[in-house]
């Protein structure tokens, strides 16, 4: 990965290497999810992105029946 600072305006940059692994574009939204002393910057995924991506999934032996009634 790579180490980043805080600027005096409480800003960070997103190292390259980060950005190109993660498909980062400018403008894109980011969630800021906090867990103790851990802080993790989750992309937002537009929903028209997400269509389709369950698409062949096995989905046996998830929930019986009898369960979805």
């Amino acid at each position: 990965m790579g180490d980043v600072t805080i600027s005096s305006k409480y800003q960070i940059v997103i190292p390259r290497e980060v950005r190109k692994q993660l498909g980062l574009k400018a403008g894109q939204k980011l969630k800021v999810v906090v867990k103790g002393q851990v802080i993790n910057l989750v992309p937002e995924i537009p929903l028209s992105e997400l269509k389709g991506f369950l698409k062949g999934m096995d989905t046996s032996g998830v929930r019986e029946h009898e369960e979805r009634l």
